[in-house]
């Protein structure tokens, strides 16, 4: 074989690594976050009652709820993050990147997710903040039907958490950042009580290790490597 020939044929081979499918396996830390979202659920939905809230919980949610006004614009657009119609959104996302495994569990926890945290109103039963505090400031349209657990932060938790080991570093910081700004803008618009946050995010960490455990999650680190340098020709020879 020619000297001349082996850089093509390296290139060659790093191209077809590159473009080679990520090997999937079922960790089982998935079953961990299943576990762990199940037993904080359930913790937290003890001490919630339909008529009364805990002083350090109220104290906690003031703390959020009555900072400073801002333009309700800033705060509008990261609560939607939340928002089922970001489901889908994701689930597209994944499809126009050929990722079809992530775009079938984005679509299993975000369903999943959304139709659970209906179920565990209609058990755990607790109204908004201002059926149970009287200083409770809104912002925008106030609130209705029951409380516990928040939809908003279940189904951006567990898409994050399912997507997360799909991403670069710089989108799993985003992600993060999205899980973040829904759990506080909740309760600053005044929808929802830390609880109702603290066990929606339990929920979507239950689902989405579920779901990581059911679909399973890429191996290695999602962020692209640099192909390694072809030898020279003279590479050998010194």
């Amino acid at each position: 074989m020619s000297a001349d020939s082996r850089p093509e044929q390296v290139g060659i081979g790093a191209a077809e690594q590159r473009s080679r499918p990520a090997r999937i396996r079922r960790r089982p830390a998935d079953l961990a976050m299943f576990a762990v979202g199940a037993v904080v659920l359930v913790l937290c939905a003890l001490p919630v009652h339909a008529h009364s809230i805990s002083a350090l919980e109220a104290d906690a949610f003031r703390l959020v709820n009555h900072l400073p006004d801002v333009p309700f614009a800033i705060v509008w657009v990261p609560m939607q993050l939340g928002n089922f119609l970001v489901v889908p959104a994701a689930v597209l996302a994944a499809l126009l990147a050929r990722k079809w495994r992530l775009a079938a569990a984005l679509a299993t926890a975000g369903a999943g997710v959304y139709a659970l945290a209906k179920v565990v109103k209609h058990y755990v039963l607790r109204g908004r903040p201002d059926t149970l505090l009287d200083d409770v400031t809104i912002r925008g349209a106030a609130a209705h039907g029951l409380g516990f657990v928040s939809g908003h932060i279940a189904v951006v938790t567990a898409l994050t958490l399912v997507a997360w080991p799909w991403l670069p570093r710089w989108a799993r910081w985003a992600a993060g950042a999205a899980v973040v700004a829904v759990f506080l803008t909740r309760m600053y618009v005044g929808a929802h009580l830390p609880l109702d946050m603290i066990g929606g995010a339990a929920l979507g960490l239950g689902v989405a290790g579920a779901v990581r455990w059911l679909f399973g999650t890429p191996v290695g680190d999602a962020e692209p490597r640099a192909a390694a340098p072809a030898p020279g020709p003279d590479a050998g020879g010194a």
